[in-house]
């Protein structure tokens, strides 16, 4: 049975554990794929997972997700990649392309090098945690005090 549109409610439970992920690995950008099997996936890309380390960061997502737990979010749901995966490259220029429209919400999304068809796919703003308008930020000016 599939799990159907990805609602307001995964999307938050997914950044209050990418919040937590940060800490230990930092991620450099995460997204929700709906594949053609109807379920969600959220997938962490991070310099710092490797072919290496991979199983040691899937532990650590486990390890938060039993300490964290959301009835919106389920930890079978993650895979880990580093930055150099085909799958998180494509990601990465998508990203790249939509810039200042964070965050970016897409369907129909085919991946051909890794054989995926994202029925849908919506990719965090970055930094992670952090809500990006698009707005450069205001910058900081000294009042001005009248002249005597």
């Amino acid at each position: 049975m599939g799990q159907g549109p990805l609602v307001s409610q995964q999307i938050d439970a997914g950044t209050r554990f990418l919040e937590e992920f940060n800490k230990c690995y930092p991620v450099q950008f995460a997204f929700w794929i709906r594949e053609e099997d109807d379920f969600h996936y959220l997938y962490i890309a991070s310099e710092q997972i490797t072919d290496e380390n991979f199983d040691v960061a899937y532990g650590e997502a486990a390890r938060i997700g039993i300490s964290n737990p959301d009835p919106w979010f389920d930890i079978f749901q993650v895979k880990v990649r580093g930055t150099d995966d085909p799958l998180a490259k494509r990601v990465a220029d998508i990203y790249q392309r939509y810039r200042g429209r964070a965050p970016i919400h897409l369907f129909n999304e085919v991946f051909p090098s890794t054989m995926i068809t994202a029925e849908e796919l919506y990719i965090y703003p970055s930094p992670i945690g952090r809500h990006d308008t698009g707005k450069a930020p205001r910058k900081k000016t000294r009042p001005r005090h009248p002249s005597k």
